[in-house]
């Protein structure tokens, strides 16, 4: 069946498309599509919301070819289940994330992977890497097609070795920098929670962000979109000053993906 785009759709073959939903602790969502197969990484804001902001980008939900899910939180599963009934969508998830997500619900097409071990939905190649992070089997990812490859790594505490391997080489990067050190420090929030988010499991700092980006950069990286910024500890200036030293006058794009508002699309067309 040919897909439908509402007027101001922008999916274009040959090309990567990305575009972040929603962004933050009360809910991620990003699109990526080569035109021909798009997908949604974790859907974490209500079915509708997703709906209404995939629509405003030209996009309709009934195209999505599949739901990837990171981890069971609900900031990222929140909208999996009743988007999949929905529109008959198959979720792909990890056993042990699947386990541990009994609000999803019944879900009709389960399609399990295992982290380490490459997988397609259609045209596009995935392969999910293990993150640091405090849930059952979290998972980054890399996504590969028409010869260029988006890296995802969000909701870590530490950017390991094994992290850092993955995320080279690629053309675009969605990297957390979810809070600044100091903000959290003398923010709100209670003892044991700024404890976690600093631990080996919580979320990677401005600086942490930094130091990753500086790891995996090179001369052929694209675009850099930071992700779940701490509204309360953090703020798009701080976290673009920061890990934008890691870029020395690149041409290199950097980006903030934002809570409330939706990305503009990102293509990421074949040279």
């Amino acid at each position: 069946m040919t897909k439908k785009y509402l007027k101001t759709g922008c999916s274009k073959k040959n090309s990567l498309s990305v575009c972040m939903l929603s962004s933050g602790s009360k809910g991620n969502a990003v699109y990526i599509s080569d035109g021909t197969t798009s997908i949604l990484l974790d859907a974490g804001l209500s079915g509708i919301k997703i709906q209404k902001r995939l629509e405003s980008r030209g996009l309709l939900p009934e195209n999505l070819d599949a739901i990837l899910v990171s981890h069971e939180h609900s900031d990222h599963i929140r909208g999996v289940g009743v988007l999949s009934r929905r529109f008959d969508i198959p979720v792909y998830i990890n056993n042990k994330t699947h386990g541990a997500s009994p609000g999803l619900g019944k879900i009709n097409r389960i399609k399990t992977f295992d982290c380490g071990r490459d997988f397609k939905i259609n045209n596009l190649k995935i392969h999910p890497f293990s993150v640091s992070h405090d849930a059952k089997d979290p998972a980054g990812f890399t996504i590969t097609q028409n010869g260029k490859k988006i890296g995802v790594a969000t909701d870590l505490g530490i950017a390991t070795h094994m992290v850092k391997e993955h995320l080279k080489d690629c053309s675009m990067l969605i990297i957390e920098a979810n809070h600044d050190p100091v903000m959290l420090e003398e923010g709100p929030y209670p003892w044991p929670l700024k404890q976690r988010i600093k631990s080996r499991v919580g979320h990677l700092s401005n600086e942490d962000s930094k130091k990753l980006l500086m790891e995996v950069k090179h001369d052929h990286l694209s675009h850099v979109l930071l992700a779940h910024l701490s509204e309360q500890n953090n703020s798009p200036e701080k976290a673009k000053s920061v890990v934008g030293e890691a870029l020395n006058n690149s041409p290199t794009r950097l980006s903030v993906a934002l809570q409330d508002i939706c990305s503009e699309v990102f293509i990421l067309a074949n040279d």
